[in-house]
């Protein structure tokens, strides 16, 4: 069995690429844009040559009848996948609960990230990715509390700190990021201050997040807002540049040439 190669900590400046791999239509414009495909197997052999860490794939999936299939594409792309593999659910803690242990049995190599587990769905995912040896991401609502909970609940199911990485969930840019981000320092300086359990790497999601809002995918506004996809790179980035002096150690993105940019900056 492989290992996926990087060693992830708090030291960690990590860059995540995500494309939505089960439906490429879904994928924001700007992310079509660059890679002007919309077959899995291209995507997968031009993201190999972009500057990212990380290789997040998302099965957005629609029910669990679609399950099989995305085994099925999963297993048909690995062989192609050089990079850090991240392996992303729907977002639906009911699909999710059995969508990503029979992803994360399909893998071929250990150390891969599996995003998300949350309060709802971590007793079903835990088990597996422990069996894996993966680290598992664990989101919570933006509550320091609720996040530090998560934590001690996973480990008291036998995961292992060191296979933590923590999403404490933030909003896009206008939407909650502000928030989102005062609770990311916080979390940086209690862990910093010597708590065991948030003393442990930290993924954001805000530029996905921010991508998602209105200013970034409506052609709607004044001339003074700029071309909408020019808005919409630099929304990614804004909110990129921003979490990562927050103290994220992971940060998704979905358009190649920012994380170029971002990682010069670093």
């Amino acid at each position: 069995m492989q290992d996926s190669q990087l060693n992830i900590s708090k030291k960690s400046k990590l860059f995540a690429l995500e494309l939505n791999i089960y439906n490429p239509k879904e994928n924001f414009e700007i992310t079509k844009n660059y890679f002007k495909s919309e077959t899995p197997s291209d995507l997968i052999n031009s993201a190999q040559n972009t500057d990212c860490d990380i290789l997040a794939l998302r099965f957005n999936i629609e029910n669990e009848n679609e399950i099989k299939e995305a085994k099925k594409l999963l297993i048909t792309l690995l062989p192609k996948i050089e990079k850090q593999l991240m392996i992303c659910g729907t977002g639906k803690n009911d699909i999710d609960a059995k969508l990503l242990p029979e992803l994360i049995k399909s893998l071929d190599r250990e150390n891969c990230i599996i995003s998300f587990a949350t309060e709802a769905s971590y007793k079903n995912i835990i088990q597996t990715a422990i069996a894996g040896k993966h680290y598992i991401v664990l989101k919570s609502p933006i509550d320091i509390n609720l996040a530090k909970e998560l934590n001690i609940l996973s480990t008291e199911l036998g995961l292992q700190k060191n296979k933590i990485i923590m999403n404490p969930d933030i909003g896009g840019l206008g939407y909650g990021y502000e928030y989102g981000y005062s609770i990311m320092e916080k979390i940086v300086i209690e862990g910093n201050n010597g708590d065991e359990y948030l003393n442990l790497p930290l993924l954001s999601e805000a530029p996905i997040e921010s991508l998602k809002t209105k200013e970034a995918k409506m052609d709607s506004f004044p001339d003074s807002f700029g071309n909408i996809e020019e808005r919409a790179k630099m929304i990614e980035l804004t909110a990129a540049a921003g979490i990562l002096s927050a103290g994220a150690n992971i940060i998704t993105m979905s358009y190649p040439p920012n994380i170029t940019i971002m990682k010069e900056l670093i």
